[in-house]
């Protein structure tokens, strides 16, 4: 039976690229970005395939349709395109191949595995760009979502089904705390989406996860910075899908998407080469509305148990945090964000979580009266110790003045140390919800 299936499925795929070879176009110019070729009877969003002379092919994406002509972005800007190629249309739809056996994988932009492992038979398939969710029809969400780490945990507390964003400059830990996520949440499956990010870099967190216990339960959607704009945006929409396709499965899914900045750029790339203008520091309108239509995906549906909470890295370019147009319109659309403040980086403070700055818009709902008045209570102190610290070190503060503030200073270094935890360490959701009541209890 199963071989019988496999010819019939071959059949059907030859069969309709045969079909798809009858719409053939050519190549009319290409100024280094965009192909320019005849047309063939396709939308935007279709795949094509343009054949060299030497019988090399390289596929590209429909970005703009005409009357007399198309426009297509390749997926490989290397290349050699040459006026007078062939252009056969390759696929209308772009549907993807899902199935558990993605588990324990690492694949590229297009899907092809980039592990060294052998090539899946995956039958099921999914839409590329999803399927919009009636927001009625979204599942409440009640549940605590563990990821492991004692000062989100217990400060910000995350629940099944949240879209949150990390945001901070370069360098201040955002991939290590990605890290501590991956392997230490509670999720069933956690889809892991390298978007844009530096080859080295997508290497070793690869490695990182792929040789700890959450191995097979990982899914890695690789995309690094040297590849075409268009790749980018394929890996984080596949990475999306995918976490769909399990969340229909009734798993709890962890979509860690590293970083939503890149992907912003790689969409600013496009309409800037396709023409639209400019706002918002070099951002085209189709920038705003690629990040939610993205973002919405994830969460929770009434069709199925399963949930999907995805985590999106915004990178604040020179620590601009607040009027930065990524971070701005990204902090909108989210259910709350991580700030990671370089001061305490350079302090030794990791996470460097700036609790005064970040904040989960669930937390009120899923946790008990006691621990939020203490995370309150703790909020409170690391912000009066904050606000103070440049009086303090100059030493213009004199004990007595403000109670709080003497409070705060007395518990800044047990603060200090709940604050810090190691990569390797684990403290689940109850484990840090007692560290915080035995904190507060202790001032």
């Amino acid at each position: 039976m199963t071989k019988n299936f496999i010819e019939n499925a071959m059949a059907l795929l030859d069969h309709r690229e045969t079909v798809y070879k009858r719409f053939c176009a050519r190549v009319l110019s290409f100024d280094g970005v965009i192909v320019t070729c005849s047309t063939v009877p396709c939308g935007v969003g279709s795949i094509c395939s343009i054949v060299h002379n030497s019988g090399s092919s390289v596929t590209g994406e429909v970005v703009r349709v005409s009357d007399d002509r198309i426009s297509i972005i390749p997926h490989d800007t290397n290349f050699p395109i040459l006026v007078g190629q062939k252009v056969f249309l390759k696929d209308e739809t772009q549907n993807i191949s899902v199935g558990p056996e993605l588990l324990g994988r690492a694949f590229d932009g297009m899907g092809n595995p980039i592990d060294e492992g052998p090539l899946l038979n995956l039958t099921a398939r999914y839409n590329l760009s999803g399927k919009k969710l009636n927001p009625l029809e979204r599942q409440p969400i009640t549940a605590v979502f563990d990821v492991g780490v004692r000062n989100i945990n217990s400060l910000m507390t995350i629940g099944k089904g949240q879209r949150l964003g990390i945001m901070a400059g370069s360098g201040v830990g955002k991939s290590v705390l990605l890290s501590m996520m991956a392997q230490k949440s509670s999720a069933d499956v956690v889809v892991i989406a390298l978007i844009g990010e530096r080859g080295r870099e997508v290497a070793s967190f690869t490695k990182e996860i792929f040789t700890s216990h959450s191995k097979d339960k990982a899914v890695v959607i690789a995309v690094p910075a040297d590849h075409s704009p268009l790749l980018r945006i394929q890996g984080a929409k596949r990475a999306t899908a995918i976490s769909e396709y399990f969340r229909d499965q009734g798993k709890d899914v962890l979509l860690i998407m590293d970083s939503l900045t890149r992907v912003a750029h790689a969409q600013r790339e496009l309409g800037l080469a396709l023409g639209e203008q400019p706002t918002a520091r070099g951002y085209p309108p189709s920038v705003i509305s690629l990040l939610p239509n993205l973002i919405e995906r994830t969460g929770n549906s009434k069709a199925s148990s399963g949930t999907i909470t995805s985590i999106y890295t915004v990178l604040a370019d020179g620590d601009d945090v607040t009027s930065d147009p990524v971070v701005d319109t990204a902090r909108a659309i989210l259910d709350g964000h991580i700030v990671l403040e370089r001061t305490l980086a350079q302090q030794g403070v990791y996470p460097a979580i700036d609790v005064t700055k970040s904040i989960s818009r669930i937390m009120n709902d899923i946790c008990d009266e006691n621990h939020i008045k203490n995370s309150k209570i703790l909020r409170m102190l690391i912000s009066k110790y904050q606000d103070n610290y440049d009086l303090l070190m100059m030493g213009g503060y004199v004990a007595g003045q403000d109670q709080d503030l003497d409070l705060a200073i007395r518990a800044w270094p047990s603060i200090v140390n709940f604050l810090i935890q190691s990569q390797k360490e684990t403290s689940n959701f109850v484990d840090s919800r007692e560290a915080l009541n035995r904190l507060v209890a202790s001032l």
